[in-house]
């Protein structure tokens, strides 16, 4: 039907978006020494696990709906490796996403302990535990915990064994998902606090020929303000409150639409195996690209709000012109 081919077209549109925006990201920090530190290598960390899910995952995936009854006829050693990958990149992204939460979070809480050194040795880490941990949780069905795929049935899913379904969704998805809100409320609660501060220890001008009388029980300094052209407070914010504000917000916009796409499907991946319910196949389909759309939307998040992005990528394409 007309329909289908919308549907599938606007799926082939998606999977080459993202795979072409994330690697432009990639290129750009790869090319631009002043992106080689924190936090652009949580970001290009993020972009590899997105053009990994866009070149590996989702073109499998939409050979797999476009089969009858989208049932899996590429054999099982196909089934084990796109499930695997499948399980890998997407954890990695979530967990990448979550960890640039964390860094602004200390960036902005932290800030005379947080220092480049310290955010450097942090941010390695966080790196290499992202990957790590969604190694182990891509290749626990590998290993025998569970079956992804079923000969008889033509059918190619993740393990549904219902203590694999609890580890894996725990640790991909429900763990990272009360980190960033934690993170977020944690940010929002201090920005308000700096806010509050600033206007509490505001300095109010003085009236033209105003004087501090003397107080009577303890000798103090008299000041005598003859003009108030001099203030040390204004209405505005500072640049630093400003980036702060900033950044905040980025980060609640990407941990919004990360929680936006990602849990419908993680529900019914939970949900699924321990009631045994029987989730129509076309709503599982539109629960698991909703999920990968995720991969898309990240860079266009990061990049709308960092200006220094906007202008890398004009030089790029002017340098290969």
């Amino acid at each position: 039907s007309l329909f289908t081919v919308l549907i599938l077209t606007l799926l082939v549109l998606l999977t080459v978006a993202t795979f072409l925006w994330n690697l432009l990201v990639l290129a750009t920090i790869l090319r631009v020494k002043a992106f080689h530190r924190v936090p652009h290598n949580l970001v290009a960390s993020t972009a590899v696990s997105d053009v990994l899910v866009a070149a590996l995952v989702m073109p499998l995936s939409l050979v797999k709906e476009l089969s009858a009854g989208r049932r899996w006829r590429l054999g099982r050693e196909l089934c084990l490796v796109w499930v695997c990958f499948d399980v890998l990149c997407c954890t990695a992204s979530i967990w990448n996403v979550t960890a640039i939460a964390l860094d602004r979070y200390w960036s902005v809480t932290r800030q005379l302990q947080y220092t480049l050194l310290a955010r450097r040795r942090i941010s390695k880490v966080m790196i290499a535990l992202t990957w790590l941990l969604s190694a182990a949780i891509s290749l626990a069905p590998l290993l025998g915990w569970g079956e992804t795929y079923s000969p008889e049935q033509e059918r190619c899913q993740l393990s549904q064994d219902p203590s694999y379904t609890i580890v894996s969704t725990g640790g991909a998805f429900y763990l990272p998902l009360c980190v960033v809100l934690f993170v977020y409320w944690k940010i929002y609660k201090a920005s308000k606090f700096r806010m509050g501060g600033r206007r509490r220890n505001a300095v109010v001008p003085l009236p033209e020929a105003a004087q501090v009388k003397e107080a009577s029980q303890e000798p103090q300094m008299v000041f005598t303000a003859r003009r108030a052209a001099i203030t040390f407070q204004t209405d505005g914010e500072t640049w630093r409150e400003q980036k702060e504000k900033k950044a905040a917000l980025m980060v609640g916009i990407l941990i919004g639409v990360f929680v936006l796409c990602w849990i419908p499907f993680f529900i019914t991946e939970l949900i699924s195996p321990l009631c045994s319910c029987n989730i129509p196949p076309v709503w599982k389909s539109i629960f698991l690209w909703l999920g990968y759309s995720n991969s898309f939307f990240n860079p266009l998040i990061y990049t709308a709000f960092n200006k220094n992005y906007n202008n890398a990528f004009k030089n790029l394409f002017v340098k290969q012109k």
